[in-house]
């Protein structure tokens, strides 16, 4: 469909690596809204906080206290990279909304690169900060000893199974709730189901905008749960 084709901004020839497209607009959009609600809106840092600052105070208060909860306080110290990816996702999601907007997360590229920054990072905090000793995550102890191979290898395909579950898991759910909103939009050309499509559309966009929300949180929390297993890799 025309809103996942990725297009050049000026003109209509072909899109090379430098060629700025519609995707890169809307990307730096996200990164513009995550700067302006998280420094601009809490500028102030009001007593009594404005709407712009509630919802990053809200959202610095979630990223946090997931992080605590599964990662422990040792996860604390990578809160800000957690928290502007948690940000750079919802919007970005929610942004896909606006009319006329791209989606930047219904494209494989880009949940791709998240996704493989999670993956490459983490798996290098386990090695600097155990050693060797991260690659116990994959071994088994309470297992017996007998299955204890098979184990090992189902953990290793599992954990690079990670960043291709993570980047699919999310450009899927944006495509396909925008693929569906875009059918009920067809129907509504026809007078006879007008009124039903309209109601439905209407229903998916609300529905799709708690979709981009908690697609944000899951992402964000299973970054929380591969950072938990790189600083404490024992089973």
């Amino acid at each position: 469909m025309d809103q996942f084709v990725v297009s050049p901004l000026f003109g209509d020839g072909p899109v090379a690596w430098y060629t700025p497209t519609n995707v890169t607009l809307w990307l730096a959009l996200t990164a513009l809204a995550s700067i302006a609600l998280l420094v601009l809106g809490t500028r102030g840092r009001a007593i009594v906080p404005n709407r712009a600052q509630s919802i990053a105070e809200m959202a610095y208060g979630l990223v946090h206290k997931m992080i605590e909860d599964i990662a422990g306080k040792d996860g604390l110290r990578y809160f800000p990279y957690i928290l502007t990816l948690f940000m750079f996702v919802v919007f970005a999601n929610l942004l896909g909304l606006l009319p006329l907007a791209f989606t930047t997360t219904s494209h494989i590229a880009v949940t791709g690169v998240l996704a493989l920054a999670v993956f490459f990072g983490v798996t290098i905090i386990g090695f600097v900060k155990n050693g060797a000793h991260f690659l116990d995550l994959f071994w088994v102890r309470s297992a017996p000893l007998a299955v204890r191979p098979v184990l090992a290898v189902i953990e290793v395909i599992s954990y690079f199974v990670r960043p291709l579950s993570l980047s699919i898991r999310l450009a899927g759910n944006m495509i396909a709730g925008h693929a569906v909103i875009k059918v009920f939009a067809g129907f509504a050309a026809i007078a006879a189901v007008a009124p039903v499509a309209i109601i439905a559309v209407i229903g998916m966009y609300a529905f799709e905008v708690l979709v981009a929300i908690v697609q944000a949180y899951v992402f964000t929390i299973l970054t929380c749960v591969y950072l938990k297993d790189a600083l404490h890799p024992s089973h």
